[in-house]
């Protein structure tokens, strides 16, 4: 520790200082190249960023998907002015839908105008084949089929609102064959990663099976950039007559990468702007803004280019890290321009290049703590099993250690280059706050440690109230088109975020065949064809089995939580209502099965049964508006009730789909916040044990920051303002950030008092002087993260308000609760005097 300070200033000294011009075009030449790596700059916002890394149920919801199929589909919401079935509204949706299906990359566009209908009039079953109509059949019956859309258990709350008011156009694009062989593959040689049986030649293919991913993935998100843009081109021409708004997983996805680069646009922009204001009115000297000015955007452009070239994704989570960036680099830079400001002023004598050296050696220290101590912060994201966020936690890590290093390069060489200028003391006109706490602190010390007191127990009742249960919908504001899209399919059409409850059925213990009471050689003789599908679907489908759908599916429907419920049940009810309202039996089952169109089958069956591994899906949509929805408990109850009330075994039952990956992310939130706030608090007491190399000053320390964090957790808790992906980060990076300026007060009151040993006048000094520093920064600082309120996603704004609010808190209790603290405890020894 001693000895590398005196090393490090011998070098500014001997090369820094006599060579600067040369050291400032290298650098140049270094951001030069690395602004042309940020043209690989990626964002990345697909449901991946929502979920945990480790997730077993991710595995399981991969091999249910790849069972029962799906293919990747945009929603359109349609609502007209006028009658949705009157000639005039269909043949506008028809023409619609014309239009979307002509998109290169579109399949196929699911309406009710291509609906099968069933019951408009009732068909027989041996019919199913041969007579199904649609809306657009030339003599469908209209008032029929408006009664079918309205009472169908297939097509009411997914086709078409319970109301017929407002309609839902599906469109599904072709799938990539390429990029599910690629994935397939990847699996298989995952699988034998695990066992330890991967060959090195595989082991490269795996590498080369990822990097290929990557760019076809990348190609896929491009392509559909350009097909949702082309579809609300479409959609604009059909505004008016009608409210339409786009949802689904690529339009979400698609549109957070538009936020994402807003918010990198306007926080890099406003922060910048801010800035310049900010040191324009605190320093009133051009050069005092230009020179932070070139160490801020140095470090944005140097980071920009790293990240491209590591390929590291910036996601919603990690949208913010320019204004970090910024925000840290401007702290370090205001801490060094006032320190040689006061070296200036004190030592009029000292020449340019003294103060510089002077400057360095006297800040190197406490800067490069206070660096560590917000890598700390930082780094403890690392220990999250939410990979944007452990990302997040790498990034800002290496934003850091460029701005540190940037800052006392481009600082010391640039100042060389400058005329020695004194600034005029202007402390007792302009920074009347820390003179007003330094009094309020030598008056009042006993007040401060007791409401310091009260802060901590009304927060730490507020802590145990925080809760992780949010909306999804309410990530956003109302003006966007994600929440009124969404909030309209939730509400209207069914529920937006998707569950799948995944039944195993039990092995027959002898032969399950069913038996056709009163068939005819001749009925079977039908079965040719049926024949083909294997003994396993001829004999599969049983009036057991089906009852017991039917009881499942009534439970889920049930529940006051579900929206839409599809299964094998949907199309039990429709037949039921073919068969005069009695249930099929064995052979009518059969029958039904044989007879069943291949289009309607793929809609109605094959995604809902798998015959083959004897086993059911039941694929349930959540109402995630719904404001009394506990998810967690939710699937307790589901799992809970499966077993008592609807008489299954629990390795029966499993849950799967987005809602429990979600929902798993959403659990490990708590642990992770206790893990990451436990690290960082570890880390810093390690960090101030070594630094000042004394237990009681790491602990006094540690309290005013801590109390700075519990009092924001705890105005969460008291608020109802839940923990999430973005707040989650907020007590380990306030933290981390500020306990910056707990390390420049008492690394500035230990020197002091040495001097002096007197501790009242030790606060005195240290808030006239490294308190004026702490007071630029953190209002710097606090400013900065208000800037997050531009999003359109609320979790940033929420992490900016009150990652803002904690540091004015730090700031407070860093100039209030720590002197008071130094006061009452002494650690640095007897004053002068003192016996």
């Amino acid at each position: 520790m001693s000895s590398l300070p005196p090393l490090l200033i011998r070098v500014y000294d001997k090369y820094l200082l006599e060579w600067p011009r040369l050291l400032l075009i290298g650098l140049l030449i270094g951001i030069v190249f690395l602004a042309y790596q940020s043209k690989y700059f990626k964002l990345d916002a697909s449901p991946q960023t929502l979920i945990l890394e480790t997730d077993q149920d991710l595995k399981y919801s991969q091999l249910i998907q790849t069972r029962y199929g799906g293919h990747e589909y945009l929603l359109i919401t349609y609502t007209p002015t006028g009658d949705l079935f009157t000639d005039h509204e269909l043949k506008r949706l028809s023409r619609l839908r014309d239009d979307l299906k002509n998109l290169e990359n579109v399949a196929s566009v699911a309406s009710i105008l291509d609906a099968p209908l069933l019951e408009s009039p009732p068909l027989p079953v041996r019919e199913l084949g041969t007579r199904i109509q649609t809306l657009e059949s030339p003599d469908v019956d209209r008032v029929l089929a408006r009664r079918e859309f309205a009472e169908s258990p297939l097509y009411r709350d997914l086709l078409i609102s319970p109301d017929l008011k407002t309609t839902a156009l599906q469109i599904t694009f072709h799938p990539n064959k390429e990029l599910r062989d690629l994935e397939t593959r990847r699996e298989q040689l995952r699988q034998k990663q695990i066992h330890g049986r991967l060959s090195a030649a595989e082991e490269r293919e795996l590498g080369d099976i990822g990097e290929m991913l990557q760019r076809l993935e990348d190609q896929i998100k491009q392509a559909r950039h350009g097909d949702i843009a082309a579809i609300r081109e479409i959609m604009e021409r059909y505004q008016g007559k009608a409210e339409l708004f786009l949802g689904g997983i690529s339009m979400i996805t698609d549109d957070l990468i538009g936020f994402i680069k807003n918010d990198l646009k306007i926080f890099g922009i406003g922060v910048l702007f801010f800035l310049i204001v900010a040191l324009g009115v605190i320093f009133r000297s051009k050069r005092w803004v230009l020179l932070p000015i070139l160490c801020c955007a140095g470090s944005a452009i140097a980071m920009m280019g790293l990240l491209g070239m590591f390929g590291w994704r910036v996601t919603v989570i990690s949208s913010n890290f320019i204004s970090l960036q910024l925000i840290i680099t401007m702290a370090i830079t205001i801490h060094l321009i006032v320190r040689y400001r006061y070296l200036a002023l004190h030592n009029p004598e000292a020449g340019q290049r003294r103060l510089i050296l002077d400057t360095v050696r006297q800040m190197m220290t406490p800067c490069w703590f206070a660096a560590l101590t917000t890598i700390a912060g930082f780094g403890s994201l690392l220990f999250c099993d939410i990979l944007p966020v452990k990302t997040f936690g790498w990034m800002m890590i290496a934003g850091i250690l460029t701005s540190l290093a940037l800052t006392f390069l481009v600082f010391p060489a640039w100042l060389i280059l400058m005329e020695k200028k004194i600034a005029p003391d202007t402390r007792k006109s302009r920074f009347q706050l820390t003179n007003l706490l330094a009094r309020l602190t030598e008056h009042h010390g006993k007040l401060i440690l007791t409401i310091g007191g009260l802060m901590a127990v009304v927060s730490m009742i507020g802590i145990f109230r925080l809760s992780v249960e949010n909306c999804f919908i309410d990530y956003f504001k109302d003006s966007t088109e994600i929440h009124q899209g969404m909030k309209i399919i939730d509400q209207k059409l069914g529920g937006t975020t998707p569950l799948d409850v995944i039944v195993d059925l039990e092995e027959p213990a002898g032969n399950d065949s069913p038996v056709f009471a009163g068939s005819t050689d001749e009925e079977f003789a039908d079965f040719d064809e049926f024949e083909e599908e294997g003994e396993n679907g001829k004999y599969w489908f049983t009036v057991e089995k089906m009852a017991m759908v039917s009881r499942v599916h009534d439970y889920l429907d049930g529940l006051p939580e579900t929206g839409k419920v599809l299964s094998l049940a949907t199309v039990l009810k429709i037949a039921k209502n073919l068969n005069n309202g009695s249930p099929l039996d064995n052979f009518e089952l059969a029958l039904l099965y044989n007879e069943l169109p291949q289009k309607f089958r793929d809609i109605v069956l094959t995604p809902f049964v798998s015959v083959e591994h004897n086993q059911l899906r039941f694929s349930i949509r959540i109402r995630d508006s719904e404001k009394s929805l506990q998810r967690n408990l939710l699937l307790k109850k589901i799992r809970r009730e499966m077993v008592d009330k609807v008489n299954l075994k629990p390795d029966q039952v499993h849950l799967t789909g987005l809602l429990v990956l979600y929902n798993n992310m959403l659990q490990s939130l708590f642990e992770s916040q206790i893990l990451t706030l436990g690290i960082v608090v570890l880390l810093l007491t390690g960090m101030f044990l070594l630094l000042f190399r004394s237990f009681p000053i790491a602990l006094i320390a540690l309290l005013p920051n801590l109390l700075a964090v519990g009092t924001v957790l705890g105005f969460m808790g008291w608020l109802s303002i839940p923990l999430d992906m973005m707040t989650i980060t907020i007590a380990a990076i306030s933290m981390g950030i500020a306990v910056d300026n707990t390390i420049h007060y008492i690394y500035r009151f230990k020197k002091v008092f040495e001097i002096n040993r007197s501790y009242i006048e030790t606060v005195h000094l240290c808030h006239g002087s490294i308190g004026r520093a702490m007071y630029y920064t953190s209002i710097t600082i606090i400013i900065g993260f208000s800037i997050l309120v531009l999003s359109n996603f609320l979790p940033s704004i929420y992490f900016g308000l009150l990652t803002g609010l904690a540091m004015f808190i730090a700031l407070i209790a860093s100039l209030t609760l720590l002197p008071q603290l130094l006061i009452q405890f002494r650690p640095f020894g007897p004053e002068l005097g003192s016996t």
